[in-house]
This record gives C-alpha cells, sequence and structure tokens, in this order.
C-alpha cells in the first residue's frame, strides 16, 4: 500500500502534464480553503485566538497568492506595448492592418453583444432579484424607482466622457498609473506611426523585438510557480466566504453560471465554425494551460503572456496573435458585461425598481462599455459596475444590502467570467488567424506533440 502511494505521487509530480498541476492545485485549495472556513465559521478573529498557527499559515498563503499575480502583473505593460509594435510594424502594409483591425472590431462586437442579450434574457426571464427582496430594508428601496427614472435622461450625456477617458493626456502618466487602455490608444497610434515611417523604425521595432522575447521569457520563469501561487489564491479565497454562500443567492449564481456556459459552449463554438475552419475541440485543447490559469489568478492581464504562448506554439501565427491578443485582454471582456448586465439588473429587482425596454437597452450598453474600460484584476468587473449604476442614477452606498450578495461570492464568479474573457480573445485571434492563413494546422490538429507551455 506504501508503495502504490508513493508511485500515485510520483506520477502526480512527473507524469502528467503541467496544466494539470495547476487543475490539482485549484481542487486542493478549495478542499484547504473551505476546510479552514469550518473551523473559522468565516471569522479571522475566531481563527486566531484558536488556532494562531493555521492563522499565520493562511496569512502566508495570502501572501504567496498576491506575489504571483503581483509578479506576472509585472511584465504586463511591457508585453503589451512591446507585442503591439511588434505586431503592427510585422503586418507592415496599413490596408492589412485596417483589415485584421475591422475583423477584431467585428468579432468582439459579436461576442460582446450576445453576451449582453444572454444576460438580460436569463436574468429577465429567471428574476433572481426577487428571491432576496425579504433581505432588503424598505426604507432603502423607497425612493429608488423615482431617483432611475428621473435620472435615465440625465445621464445619456455621460457616455461620452467615458470615450474621452480613454484618450491619454499624457501617456507616461498613464504608464505610471498603469491605465491600460489609454496605453493601448496611444501604442497603437505610435506602431502605426513606426510602420508608416519604413525601414528608418528598425532600431526602435528592434528594441521592442527584445523586449518582447525577454518579458516572454520572463513569463517562463513565473510559471514554474504557477501551481502554488494557485493553489494559495483559491485557499484564502474559499476561506472567507466557504462553500455554503452560494445556497443564500442560488438563483443569481445560477443565472450568471448558465449565461457563462451559453457563452462559453455554444456562442464560442458556433462563431468558430461558422467565420472559420479551427476545430472546436482542438482549440480548447490548446488553450487549456490559460484557461486554467485564468480561472486560478482571476486576471485576464495576468494570464496574456500565457495566452499569447498557448496560441502561438499550437500554430497560430505571432503576426495576428501580438496584435489581437493584447487588445482583447483590455477591450474585450464579454464574460464581465454578460455580469455587469446581471448583477445591475439583479439589483433593480432587489430593490423592487421597475425597468421598461429602453432602460434596459441602457444597461446593456453602459455594460459594454463598463467592461471595456475595466482593468484585466481580480475584482475589477464589480467596481466598474458603478459606472452602469451611474447611468441609472444610482450610487453603490444605495444599494450596500444588495451588494454585500454581490461581494460575497464574487471571487468564485470572478475567476470564472475570466476564464471566458480569456477564451474569448482566443477564440478571435483564432478566427482571424484562419481568415488571414495565418494558422499552421499541422501544428495546430496534431494535439499530441503540443509542447508544454508551464
Amino acid at each position: 500500500m506504501k508503495l502504490h502511494v508513493q508511485t500515485l505521487f510520483v506520477a502526480i509530480g512527473l507524469g502528467i502534464k503541467r496544466n494539470w498541476h495547476i487543475f490539482l492545485a485549484i481542487i486542493a485549495g478549495v478542499i484547504f480553503g473551505n476546510y479552514i472556513f469550518n473551523i473559522a465559521g468565516g471569522k479571522s478573529d475566531v481563527l486566531y485566538t484558536e488556532n494562531v498557527r493555521l492563522y499565520h499559515f493562511l496569512n502566508i498563503l495570502n501572501i504567496i497568492g498576491q506575489a504571483f499575480i503581483r509578479v506576472i502583473q509585472m511584465v504586463v505593460i511591457p508585453l503589451v506595448c512591446s507585442a503591439i509594435v511588434v505586431g503592427i510594424s510585422s503586418i507592415g502594409d496599413s490596408k492589412q492592418i485596417g483589415k485584421f483591425g475591422k475583423k477584431m472590431l467585428l468579432y468582439y462586437g459579436i461576442i460582446t453583444v450576445m453576451a449582453v442579450i444572454i444576460g438580460a434574457f436569463l436574468v429577465l426571464l429567471i428574476k433572481p432579484g426577487i428571491g432576496v427582496q425579504s433581505f432588503i430594508s424598505a426604507t432603502a428601496s423607497g425612493d429608488l424607482q423615482t431617483v432611475v427614472n428621473n435620472a435615465f435622461q440625465e445621464q445619456q450625456g455621460n457616455i461620452g466622457n467615458m470615450f474621452l477617458s480613454m484618450i491619454p493626456q499624457n501617456p507616461l502618466e498613464s504608464l505610471a498609473k498603469g491605465e491600460m487602455i489609454p496605453i493601448i490608444f496611444f501604442a497603437l497610434i505610435f506602431s502605426l506611426a513606426l510602420a508608416k515611417v519604413g525601414e528608418i523604425n528598425r532600431p526602435i521595432v528592434s528594441f521592442f523585438e527584445s523586449i518582447f522575447a525577454a518579458t516572454m521569457k520572463v513569463t517562463d520563469w513565473i510559471m514554474i510557480f504557477a501551481a502554488p501561487g494557485i493553489f494559495s489564491l483559491t485557499a484564502v479565497a474559499v476561506s472567507s466566504f466557504g462553500l455554503g454562500i452560494f445556497s443564500t443567492i442560488s438563483k443569481f449564481f445560477a443565472v450568471v453560471l448558465v449565461g457563462f456556459c451559453i457563452q462559453f459552449f455554444v456562442i464560442y463554438p458556433l462563431i468558430l465554425k461558422f467565420f472559420s475552419k479551427v476545430p472546436v475541440s482542438n482549440f480548447y485543447t490548446a488553450i487549456i494551460e490559460a484557461l486554467l490559469v485564468a480561472f486560478g489568478t482571476a486576471s485576464s492581464s495576468a494570464t496574456l503572456p500565457l495566452t499569447i504562448a498557448c496560441c502561438e506554439k499550437r500554430g497560430i501565427s505571432h503576426k495576428v496573435c501580438s496584435f489581437v491578443l493584447p487588445l482583447g485582454a483590455t477591450l474585450n471582456m464579454d464574460g464581465t458585461a454578460l455580469f455587469q448586465t446581471v448583477a445591475v439588473i439583479f439589483l433593480t429587482q432587489a430593490y423592487n425598481v421597475s425597468l421598461d425596454p429602453m432602460q434596459i437597452a441602457m444597461i446593456m450598453v453602459l455594460a459594454i462599455i463598463a467592461s471595456s474600460t475595466c482593468a484585466g484584476i481580480p475584482g475589477a468587473g464589480l467596481i466598474t459596475i458603478a459606472l452602469v449604476l451611474n447611468g441609472l442614477g444610482l450610487k453603490t452606498d444605495q444599494l450596500i444590502e444588495g451588494f454585500a450578495f454581490l461581494f460575497a461570492i464574487d471571487r468564485v464568479i470572478d475567476m470564472i467570467r475570466t476564464t471566458v474573457n480569456v477564451a474569448s480573445d482566443a477564440v478571435v485571434t483564432a478566427v482571424i488567424a484562419d481568415n488571414e492563413n495565418e494558422i499552421n494546422y499541422d501544428l495546430f490538429n496534431n494535439t499530441e506533440d503540443y509542447k508544454e507551455i508551464i
């Protein structure tokens, strides 16, 4: 028996691909996190007084998890900037750049619009907010209907300000603050200018090619620690809410989960089938490592280097990957748009606020805009939901009781919606690469010979 156990551990450590290490790390993190939650009853002070060692161990796990996210986010800005410069300069022809850009916007637009339609349909059909109205005080929901109605006309003019905020007044300030959309906007303009000036751009382009290669190498080193980092993140997250929280707002969670599943298992395969000849099963096999890391980190920005590596090493050209994926990791957040649509309508149901079709349509439009301004970091989708609420004239402090439900399970939802976001980016990249004959199908379809990414 002892020999069998030893053999099992050897098999786990050496005999399976590393992407399964991440999967096992997630499962182990859930089990351990729930164990800690059961001991402490969800209260850190109880854990501190009754089991000091376990409390300190949890703090160590938190440090490990946050360190893992920080070191991988460390390379995101140089990676995004260098990838865009190298990608656009490698395309060279401005007509081809325009063709790539048009297709990217078209496919991202189709996918995101489908996401908010699915979210709105499910939440209006199932009405999960009605089930939590008993937890909302009458005082809190009393005059919100009037506020929403009055704000419907007043707030429509603010949409333009969201677009203006995407243009950097000072690119260096945006770099210092890590504002991804202004950074990408400047990088695009700068890259297009480099592509136009001809061979004189070689020193600058070579410089950014070196940065891109170096950041990818740093990513390889970082991903050696993917399993312990993701185990730590998952354990800390589950230890704060346990598994029982899902029973309280199970209908809301079910609506979001069903929406994600429709997007992931129906919409994406249909996009691949109707707009390309990319095999669906091979596609998901090709990006499985990126999806697992996305689930574990809940950060599309942190997953970006891995997404690029998965796509390039499985046959999609660097030309397409370096152009489409960095833009998608920041601008294309269809999973977040779906979640925000469901969450805002859920809150209006919980506070007994009636919405007419035009207000529902405005929520969907604002969710698309808010999701595109959302940083690819954990919890950002719940933060930028304030932009959607502002369109209804509401503030988060008016909906504290309702937001408590969202915060309670946001980490789990965040992990799933990030996985959806990353898959969406890869879908559009694969479709554009197929359209432009930029996929090596001999490599892409030979899944047995895939090189390990992590």
